[in-house]
């Protein structure tokens, strides 16, 4: 292992104004994680700003800062703002007393510190000796913490120009399959201690050093061989050749099709040709999923998904593709590409949607030069100090420029339309327009990208006027929605003009009475036997809880169409 000199170990800070809260808080932070962490409380903002400042000023770590929801709220934003700017990882939280959700009052502040991104979750104060609740939310917190602090991770270590578009690929990849990882500049001490101790066999863009797995050493890796070095299945090698549940796609609805399927005896496999969870995983932050009060991140639900899955026997074969779809006697036959023939009794239509292009020719001789279609922001820190620009008005571009502005010196958002009230939630406009370094551009479009080797400069065109505008960007994030992929299907699987599959009374399907909706099942196809279920779906509802809801229900329906196979 690299031993980096990171300085001191990682502070938590508690900031409250009564002395004798302080003094409880301490002693049970001190209790579980005076092992590991400096455990500081202060009792003014001012020696709180001090000690905030001095680490920023020393780079040392600061994993958690709770503030006291009895504070004005000026004192509170001041601690809030200075640890969000200077210390981007730490988790930050709002300490509240037992019995504060009856009070508006606190769940209006939480919920405005929450949307605007100062707040990541409320502590409930510890009000009694070893409050073992009080421990497990910091421990979470913490947990949350040391997975996305870049000087923590030494899993699996990135070593590249910060540039470089490859490399971001690829901790895109790692992150959205929850691969705890480290970015080092290939120029800077750090990265250079790495590449000695990887000691690659020849020289190249991207090293990947598999620190926790026998140090293993990648050198310009393809997706499949920085998962399979992880020990995620990417061929067919294990898996069974014939199974009585296929899922094609491991979204969230491909997911839970999964664990209901493997769960309830079916013997399931599921293939997947980008990464875990979808267009969901590259989500930052899910803040409205049932019973996760704190959020979780789209690639957090999709590993947990995973994993459950995987204890009830599914199997899974990710970076590869279904091409071809057949149907062979009582069942279908899939060409899984590079990989050969899989016959399943069931399919599941799960696989999502391709993101749109923009279609501007020299922009996407960009992509994966800077431009990125649908890549997570999550992998953020490695354009720290750099600029950025997101273009696309929805809810997930908003979450975008708000991830990016932690690490970057300036964000641009392009927006088509205008104003962004038509497009993008409330509670995000608000959070964007606090941010200082984000720029928001509405009525204008990316018509030109320029750059010696990556991307260095956008141009933008006003709608209406013609007038143009140009921006130096390092990473440009393509987020304008998204078409199913489904040219792949047969012609017999029924869709409609936008390539969406239909299911149940729109398929129209053919009966011994004639045409009739009411054939096949709720989530079937027009051919019997073939399920759809979340964003492939026509009509479906594009939300998260609706695609787990929708995967898990399906598998009834596969129950009954497998029992008419034996009648």
């Amino acid at each position: 292992m690299v031993a980096d000199d990171w300085g001191l170990r990682p502070l938590l800070l508690a900031v409250e104004a009564d002395p004798r809260r302080l003094g409880r808080t301490e002693t049970e932070l001190a209790r579980s994680f005076a092992g590991t962490y400096r455990v500081r409380g202060e009792a003014t903002v001012a020696d709180a700003l001090r000690l905030l400042e001095g680490a920023a000023e020393r780079a040392e770590r600061v994993a958690l800062v709770l503030v006291d929801d009895g504070l004005s709220e000026h004192d509170r934003r001041a601690v809030l703002d200075l640890a969000r700017t200077r210390h981007p990882e730490a988790r930050r939280g709002l300490l509240v007393d037992w019995g504060a959700w009856s009070d508006p009052g606190v769940a209006r502040t939480i919920l405005r510190g929450t949307a605007v991104g100062d707040l990541d979750s409320y502590v409930l104060r510890p009000w009694t000796e070893g409050d073992e609740l009080f421990h497990r939310t910091i421990a979470e917190l913490v947990q949350e913490w040391s997975r996305r602090d870049p000087r923590t991770h030494r899993e699996v270590v990135v070593v590249a120009d910060p540039r470089s578009g490859r490399a971001f690929e690829v901790s895109n990849l790692l992150q959205r399959n929850r691969i705890p990882y480290a970015f080092r500049d290939r120029s800077s001490t750090p990265g250079q201690r790495v590449l000695e101790a990887a000691a690659p066999a020849r020289e190249g863009e991207v090293v990947v050093w598999m620190a926790a797995i026998g140090g293993t050493t990648l050198v310009d890796p393809s997706d499949a061989e920085v998962l399979g070095a992880w020990g995620i299945p990417t061929t067919l090698a294990d898996a069974p050749r014939e199974v009585d549940l296929l899922v094609v796609g491991a979204g969230p609805s491909g997911l839970a099709a999964a664990v209901y399927g493997a769960s309830e005896g079916l013997s399931t496999l599921v293939v997947e040709r980008d990464a875990l969870g979808g267009q969901a995983g590259t989500s930052s932050l899910i803040r409205n999923y049932l019973g996760f009060s704190r959020g979780l991140s789209g690639s957090e639900l999709a590993q947990r998904g995973y994993q459950q899955a995987w204890v009830f026997g599914a199997r899974f074969v990710l970076t590869r593709s279904v091409e071809r779809l057949e149907r062979v006697d009582r069942a279908f036959r899939a060409t899984v590409s590079g990989e050969g023939d899989v016959v399943a009794r069931s399919v599941v239509l799960a696989c999502g949607v391709a993101y749109r292009r923009l279609g501007v020719p020299s922009v996407e001789a960009f992509t994966g030069k800077g431009v990125y279609y649908g890549a997570s922001v999550s992998a953020a820190h490695a354009l720290a100090g750099l600029s950025a620009a997101v273009a696309g008005g929805g809810n997930s571009a908003g979450q975008a420029v708000l991830q990016l502005a932690r690490y970057c010196r300036e964000v641009h958002l392009v927006v088509r339309g205008e104003p962004l009230e038509e497009t993008m939630s409330a509670y995000l406009i608000e959070a964007v327009a606090g941010e200082s370094v984000i720029t928001v551009h509405t009525g204008r479009d990316v018509t030109d990208a320029s750059g010696d080797g990556r991307l260095e400069e956008l141009v933008l065109t006003r709608r209406g006027t013609g007038e143009q505008e140009r921006i130096g960007v390092d990473g440009l994030f393509v987020m304008i929605g998204a078409e199913p992929h489904t040219d792949w299907l047969p012609e017999e699987v029924r869709r409609d003009e936008r390539g969406f599959v239909l299911t149940g009374m729109q398929t129209g399907r053919q009966t011994a009475h004639g045409l009739s909706g009411l054939a096949g099942h709720p989530h079937e196809t027009s051919v019997p036997g073939i399920f759809a279920v979340g964003d492939v779906r026509a009509g479906s509802v594009k939300r998260v809880a609706s695609a787990v809801g929708e995967g898990s229900v399906v598998v009834s329906e596969v129950h009954e169409h497998l029992a008419t196979l034996h009648r």
